[in-house]
């Protein structure tokens, strides 16, 4: 956490030495943001909005076009037509072999841009963000990467190893940051972010394998 050098990690080429698929890791990632999508936009049409019960005047006789509702679409406050509706489904099936290999090549593309930083403990005895920040600001000098402190948006993903309420706490009011567990990584976060830190590489490589 002091950004200095405390020893090597060997990258496991079945994680870190993939080839770089971009096909896959679009079909991927556009299918993980559909299946987030969420679907709030709704219109009634004609059957759903109140009132309407009444024929509007009789048929003939008043010179004027014949209308059964006026909750017609054609009419003020009448049912919308085509509008959206909540009930429509965006989300996309995608193989878990799909996922697990977008992975592969999104980790492998950053270890190959020099994207991917290691740490081997992450300890936050209480949450301090200025402890964080501290950290952030070692490691950038230390790992010659100043888009941990310059890049103003999606600069950083920090990949745990566990969940702790403290380290949680310390970085959550870091903007261009955002911490994730090893285990829920997938394609979309981690290509969203410009740098990957990983804690403790040698039991994340386990958790990744499996």
């Amino acid at each position: 956490m002091e950004g200095k050098k405390v020893g090597t990690t060997e990258l496991p080429p079945e994680i870190f030495g993939a080839k770089w698929r971009p096909d896959l890791v679009h079909q991927v990632t556009t299918a993980i943001q559909a299946n987030m999508r969420q679907n709030r936009a709704n219109t009634k049409d004609r059957a759903e909005v109140s009132g309407g019960g009444k024929k509007p005047w009789k048929q003939k006789g008043t010179g004027q076009a014949r209308h059964g509702s006026r909750r017609s679409p054609i009419w003020r406050h009448g049912g919308i037509t085509f509008g959206p509706r909540a009930e429509r489904d965006y989300s996309e099936k995608v193989n878990r072999q799909m996922k697990r290999q977008a992975l592969i090549s999104a980790l492998s593309k950053k270890a190959t841009d020099g994207e991917v930083l290691f740490v081997d403990k992450l300890s936050f005895v209480a949450p301090r963000t200025a402890l964080a920040k501290g950290f952030l600001t070692a490691l950038a000098k230390g790992a010659d990467a100043t888009g941990l402190v310059t890049k103003k948006k999606n600069a950083v993903l920090v990949a745990t190893n566990g969940y702790s309420t403290n380290l949680i706490k310390s970085f959550r009011n870091i903007d261009n940051l955002v911490t994730e567990e090893v285990r829920n990584l997938n394609a979309l976060n981690v290509l969203t972010h410009k740098y990957l830190i990983i804690e403790n590489p040698e039991t994340a490589y386990a958790v990744l394998k499996k």
